[in-house]
């Protein structure tokens, strides 16, 4: 199935909605044609209508999507979104908090073949959202990480689509996870 979904339609429909959270800068990973046949039109539909989506709420998506990461959102989508960072450099992101859901947070380097992450996280909230303050902490919204120093980040990084800078969170309460992903190489 051939679908007229643009990168810059669903930016714009992402960007509109108000959810749950997401990263909104560096500008992360968007669905598209690639998604849509790894995880079926009706998990984009869902991810289009609702930009920051939990994964538990994104049913009936194919075989070969996987949630686990970047929500299902594919490199193959993403090209032209590459961010290009150096070792050492610092990283400012911004996330929109609409609905907090507390719980643990962490922004760390993904390998993508593997789903895993190298080294350690970058940056880690025991409490994240606490949907039971009155304002949300100035760090939930807006935060940077460092890109490391290390050999191995400079190796398996180097090549677009290798690594994602990674954006997961958890609210306990609510038994939901977020994710947004940001596609980088390191010069």
């Amino acid at each position: 199935m051939r679908s007229s979904l643009s990168l810059a339609t669903a930016a714009a429909l992402v960007a509109t909605v108000s959810a749950h959270g997401n990263i909104t800068s560096p500008p992360g990973r968007l669905p598209g044609p690639a998604m849509i046949q790894a995880c079926g039109q009706t998990g984009v539909n869902a991810v289009l209508q609702d930009g920051t989506i939990p994964l538990e709420n994104l049913l009936n998506t194919g075989a070969a999507c996987k949630l686990d990461l970047c929500r299902g959102a594919l490199f193959a989508d993403n090209v032209a979104r590459v961010q290009t960072f150096s070792l050492g450099q610092v990283v400012p992101m911004t996330a929109i908090l609409p609905i907090p859901h507390e719980g643990p947070a962490n922004v760390s380097i993904v390998k993508t073949a593997t789903n895993t992450i190298l080294g350690d996280m970058l940056l880690v909230f025991d409490s994240y959202a606490d949907e039971n303050l009155a304002v949300l902490p100035a760090n939930n919204t807006a935060f940077s990480v460092t890109i490391p120093t290390d050999a191995v980040v400079a190796a398996e990084c180097a090549l677009a689509g290798a690594c994602v800078l990674q954006w997961f969170w958890f609210g306990e309460a609510a038994k939901q996870t977020y994710e947004s992903c940001i596609d980088f190489v390191v010069v």
